[in-house]
């Protein structure tokens, strides 16, 4: 009498190294986004307050054209040359006061030179308003 043995090959497949693996990918993931810094800018939007502020300074103004031209307080200027000035004034300015400036572009100004002003503005440290129309 021949004895049979049961050469039967198991299905089954562990789960607990595949869920380890989950585990650990999801502490990995949820340790890096908490690491990565979104690369935003800093805006202050309009509202409104009650409080009074009284101050003799008027802001500096910076226009934009469509064309790429801008304007520091009506004088026609490539970027460069106004970072430059812009340096100039935050170097020269007196006391604890931070500068400003009203940041105008035109109708169909395209971003990136509206963009590139703001930037000049949080480098130098400068308080920007980002106006729609011309101030009165």
């Amino acid at each position: 009498m021949a004895i049979k043995r049961k050469n039967k090959v198991s299905a089954a497949f562990s789960m607990s190294s595949l869920t380890d693996i989950i585990f650990l990918l999801l502490i990995f993931f949820m340790l890096t986004s908490s690491v990565v810094a979104p690369n935003a800018l800093n805006l202050k939007l309009p509202g409104s307050s009650n409080q009074k502020v009284m101050s003799d300074k008027v802001p500096d103004e910076v226009r934009i054209s469509t064309s790429g031209r801008f304007y520091l307080n009506g004088k026609s200027m490539e970027l460069d040359v106004l970072e430059e000035a812009l340096q100039d004034k935050v170097r020269g300015q007196k006391g604890a006061e931070q500068l400003s400036m009203t940041i105008a572009p035109a109708s169909g100004t395209p971003t990136e030179h509206v963009v590139a002003v703001m930037d000049i503005a949080i480098r130098l440290h400068i308080n920007g308003i980002l106006a729609t129309e011309k101030p009165n």
